[in-house]
């Protein structure tokens, strides 16, 4: 058996990237204090506002990152593995990268992911919002190592894409990690029911540290960060506000429910249908 405390640490960011990784740091020695051996920040860890201009002025190499490092020296001090939920990279004149960093306790970096799915959609309140317009999607999926066994690697939207936490289960993957800045509009709708379901479908355990409150540039994030089981129960859940929501992670677990309903076993090649429209 592979027990450990698993935590997710709530963050209302704002875009003063100071003060955001000094609340950040509190969170997370608070739940390196309670026992958390891996914990784990949202997405937009270091700075987040509604305004691209923004995001794109406050956005460095990976090389030049002022975070990245305080971050590595954050996991050094608390002696934890730390998920870096993202930070905005600069990779290609003026676009960035949604990159997730998994820091190890000694601070080197174990694993980066660039979040494939851009979200461009429009609200239900009419609110237009398009990532890809600043962003460079990723095009690999990620699966680390850590010391108690395979993490898939995702960020927020990436959610809605069944297929790809799918691909990170049948490789190996009994940890997903869903680091949010999810929308306050949609996650009332949708965020439980789409993470329960990643948790259920894939018999994996879910970690989704989220976003709360308001942000400058009219940004709203809905909260709840989830821990939830491979059987779908939530094991620890916060409401609207910053705090540590923390749980006992057995991965003896994931074991005993693939191997009493072997789902990812059980998935057939088969021929797609033709397109709607298209003759048989």
């Amino acid at each position: 058996m592979a027990a450990f405390k698993a935590a997710c640490v709530q963050l209302n960011s704002g875009n003063d990237m100071a003060a955001n990784l000094d609340a950040a740091a509190a969170g997370v020695r608070a739940a390196a204090r309670q026992g958390a051996q891996f914990i784990m920040l949202p997405e937009y860890a270091a700075l987040l506002d509604g305004s691209g201009r923004v995001m794109r002025e406050n956005s460095y190499p990976e090389a030049g990152h002022p975070a990245l490092p305080a971050f590595q020296a954050l996991a050094q001090e608390t002696r934890t593995w730390l998920l870096v939920g993202s930070l905005t990279v600069k990779v290609d004149g003026e676009q960035m990268a949604n990159r997730s960093y998994l820091l190890a306790a000694d601070g080197g970096i174990a694993a980066h992911y660039d979040k494939i799915h851009m979200f461009d959609v429009t609200l239900p309140s009419g609110k237009v919002i398009r990532e890809s317009s600043a962003y460079r999607p990723g095009d690999r999926a990620v699966i680390a190592a850590t010391p108690w066994g395979p993490l898939g690697m995702t960020v927020c939207y990436d959610l809605r894409f069944p297929h790809l936490y799918r691909a990170l289960a049948q490789a190996g993957a009994i940890f997903l990690a869903v680091p949010s800045s999810f929308q306050r509009e949609t996650g009332v709708a949708h965020w439980h029911t789409l993470l329960r379901a990643r948790a259920i479908e894939n018999l994996s355990y879910v970690f989704a540290p989220a976003m709360c409150g308001d942000h400058p540039g009219g940004r709203m994030t809905y909260g709840h960060s989830l821990i939830i089981d491979p059987w779908g129960k939530i094991l620890a859940e916060l409401g609207d506000e910053p705090g540590v929501a923390i749980a006992e992670i057995n991965t003896d677990e994931v074991a005993r429910v693939r191997g009493m309903l072997p789902a990812l076993e059980h998935d057939r090649r088969f021929q797609p249908p033709p397109a709607a429209g298209d003759p048989p």
